[in-house]
């Protein structure tokens, strides 16, 4: 035997001067597993339980439920925390912020408009269409409010109804009038008669006709799928179980979201094809090109949202950055409308009142004149280079005629031919418009 002082002096490979434990393996801490060495059945290695994992016995780890994650411990599940988008959050202040500026200039516009409906700027502009298309720039900017508000059933669905019908008002409104433009210069260019359907009655009843496809695909969609609230744990499930989050959100997938917005998506390139038609059409006559800019900017702003929003499906701050995307996407296409087809208006009206004055109204022969004097001009600009078209047509007509308050205007635009036909493209479009629109209120075609 050895004494204890011969003990104390014995040397181990450790290098610890104390007796090493008699033992193979020491007691696993919380959250660790006991992995047992393969020969040595009483010996084993201690293995943390990682991720989602937690230590469910002293040989075993699980899997925690789906919408739960491990303790601080591991050593039992706890639910995952539930987040949604709140309105102190920078993601909804931005888009809160435009959609209260935009309200408050829309509704300051229609005020602005009721209280001088019978000015002749007014009339001009086609009183009913006007607030049809401003109530869907109105409801473009409210959308923005149940978006971000906590869902429910009631919350989902209004964001069913109105997240698309905002843009449906604005564009099937715009989407009549482009057409109508189209049609009557298209039909005075063949004959004197005034094509159908072009009194405010009928624009209006083609205007509805046009929301009811969008109203009636979103009560299909009810039928079907009734609105509901659900929680994705799998948006924010990141490899840290503490980090790890469910999102409450509305139960509206990116195809549904698709198939809403498609069908005003569609009225809006439609527009644009007929403003495209109608941008050779004399600058006096109509809005067509008010409305041809403000289509322009408003696909550019959706070409941009289009990879903004699907480029995130995967990224872990998702619902905020689709949320803010899509709400200040709808905020900025009302606000181009607004500002290109209304704000000149109101400006002449509350600060140029002088230049609120009737004008002299143009029948539609003196129309068929026009519309036949464009497609003539239209002709030698594509079959002479530029610079070469000349005024042979203005020039013949006879100023003591019954058109004669229709020449003024056509020979401005004969002279600027050439111009319009070298530089038509978007951005110069844009760009002139904001330069020349401040002085331009001319009498529109009713």
């Amino acid at each position: 035997m050895f004494c204890p002082t011969q003990m104390d002096a014995m040397q181990w490979t450790s290098g610890d001067p104390s007796v090493p434990a008699s033992v193979c393996s020491l007691p696993c801490k919380m959250g660790e597993r006991k992995k047992v060495v393969k020969g040595v059945p009483c010996c084993w290695h201690c293995e943390r339980c990682e991720g989602y994992h937690f230590q469910a016995s002293e040989l075993i780890c699980e899997l925690c439920p789906y919408e739960q994650r491990p303790d601080q411990n591991h050593t039992g599940c706890q639910p995952i925390p539930i987040i949604k988008l709140e309105w102190h959050s920078p993601w909804a202040v931005v888009p809160v912020f435009i959609s209260v500026l935009g309200i408050l200039v829309t509704s300051f516009v229609i005020v602005t408009f009721v209280r001088y409906h019978d000015t002749p700027i007014v009339r001009a502009s086609g009183r009913e269409m006007s607030y049809v298309l401003l109530t869907g720039i109105f409801l473009c900017y409210a959308i923005t409010f149940p978006m971000i508000a906590a869902p429910d059933v009631a919350v989902c669905s209004i964001r069913r109804i109105f997240l698309g019908l905002g843009m449906c008002f604005s564009y099937a409104a715009l989407l009549t009038k482009t057409n109508r433009i189209h049609r009557i210069f298209e039909q005075g260019k063949k004959a004197v008669t005034a094509p159908r359907f072009i009194s405010p009655a009928s624009q209006l009843v083609i205007t509805f006709s046009l929301i009811s496809v969008q109203l009636l695909g979103v009560f299909v969609w009810f039928a079907t799928d009734p609105p509901h609230m659900v929680v994705d744990y799998g948006e924010q499930r990141t490899q840290d179980p503490e980090n790890a989050r469910g999102v409450l959100k509305c139960d509206i997938s990116d195809l549904s979201l698709i198939c809403s917005l498609g069908y005003s998506i569609l009225l809006m390139v439609t527009c644009t094809v007929y403003a495209i038609k109608t941008r050779g059409v004399p600058e006096t006559f109509n809005e067509a090109k008010p409305i041809g800019f403000t289509m322009y900017t408003t696909c550019i702003i959706w070409l941009a949202f289009i990879p903004i929003f699907f480029g995130t499906a995967q990224s872990a701050e998702r619902m905020y950055i689709q949320t803010a995307t899509l709400t200040i996407s709808l905020s900025l296409s009302a606000s181009v409308s607004l500002g290109m087809l209304y704000m000149p208006k109101v400006y002449i009206i509350v600060f140029h009142p002088e230049q609120n004055v009737p004008k002299r109204k143009r029948t539609f022969k003196a129309i068929v004149t026009v519309a036949t004097m464009t497609s003539k001009l239209s002709q030698l600009a594509s079959e002479r280079p530029n610079g070469e078209v000349k005024t042979e047509i203005c020039e013949g007509m006879d100023a003591s005629s019954e058109y004669k308050d229709v020449i003024p205007h056509f020979v401005t635009y004969c002279t600027t031919a050439p111009v319009f036909f070298t530089y038509n493209f978007i951005f110069v479009g844009v760009i002139a418009y904001v330069t020349y629109n401040h002085r331009q209120q001319a009498f529109y075609i009713q």
